[in-house]
């Protein structure tokens, strides 16, 4: 069965939403928000809703009132160009208000989000912008005078009992370090759309890992055993009405030429009880016209 692409970016969003849980209630969260008219947009824009307070978490200690987040997921680095975008994502968040000191520019910050150390990138700030490199905290380093007041995350390098989700959200899982803790978080949360979001993900990645590689252990496999199955019997469920679909076509094709927009509609069919109906209708129909009766389409 061909896995689907996995999808970083909502489950960053998610994982996001969950380190700050603490301190939910003091900020907002804006993904992938739209900064002109147009289709430019940052991965994340987190406000302060006090501006005056004081992030507690390590992650959010740098911000103040509006707060650039740009991620990269595992197979990605953080590179000159990433730190170029959030800086235009910046410069247009605080141009583009109808009064000039609407968003004053002390007011933001940029954070890049990233798995891997961006040696290149620091030098790079070092050598045209004369910046300084803080490691300010473990895996959380700062970047002091390049235009913005800026921070790198390096995910890996993250203490794993102060950042849970957001120090595994990789491939790499380890069976002891990171599946029983990850365990006793997702304990009781199983309905939260974030942590379901965020879990999703890690399953998945993991999942194709250690099973590809035949490296799949008992811990793993208990903790995912559920979502793995519901995997499981959803792909078996798509292949059962993707042949149903294609079951349909074959008997409308002895009736005549298939619309293509018939053909569509019927392709696009997921609910396997109107698929059956299809089915039948397609059976007994002896013409075009009367499948499309029968099928009410």
């Amino acid at each position: 069965m061909r896995r689907r692409p996995l999808q970083w970016h909502p489950a960053f969003q998610a994982v996001l939403q969950i380190e700050f849980s603490e301190e939910a209630e003091f900020l907002q969260f804006l993904k992938e928000y739209n900064l002109t008219d147009g289709p430019l947009r940052t991965d994340t824009l987190i406000i302060k809703k006090e501006p005056g307070r004081r992030i507690q978490k390590k992650i959010g200690r740098l911000f103040r009132r509006f707060n650039i987040v740009e991620y990269k997921n595992p197979q990605e680095s953080l590179t000159v160009r990433t730190f170029y975008q959030a800086v235009g994502y910046a410069s247009i968040l605080q141009s583009h208000t109808e009064q000039e000191d609407a968003i004053p520019p002390e007011e933001i910050t940029l954070t890049l989000v990233g798995n891997h150390y961006p040696r290149k990138l620091f030098h790079f700030l070092e050598k045209f912008y004369g910046a300084q490199i803080e490691a300010a905290f473990q895996g959380i380093y700062y970047v002091k005078g390049a235009v913005f007041p800026a921070q790198i995350i390096i995910q890996k390098e993250l203490p794993r009992e102060e950042n849970i989700w957001l120090s595994r959200l990789r491939q790499d899982l380890e069976m002891e370090a990171d599946v029983p803790a990850l365990a006793r978080a997702y304990l009781g949360k199983e309905e939260n759309p974030l942590y379901s979001e965020a879990m999703d993900l890690i399953v998945n990645a993991n999942w194709e890992l250690y099973k590809e590689s035949e490296k799949m252990c008992n811990a793993l496999n208990e903790l995912f055993a559920d979502k793995m199955e519901r995997e499981r019997e959803k792909g078996l469920a798509e292949g059962r009405t993707e042949g149903c679909c294609l079951s349909v076509l074959a008997l409308l094709e002895e009736l005549g030429q298939i619309p293509s927009s018939l053909r569509k509609k019927i392709m696009e069919q997921k609910d396997s009880r109107v698929l059956t109906g299809w089915l039948k209708a397609a059976a007994s129909a002896s013409s075009l016209e009367d499948f499309i009766k029968a099928a009410k389409l």
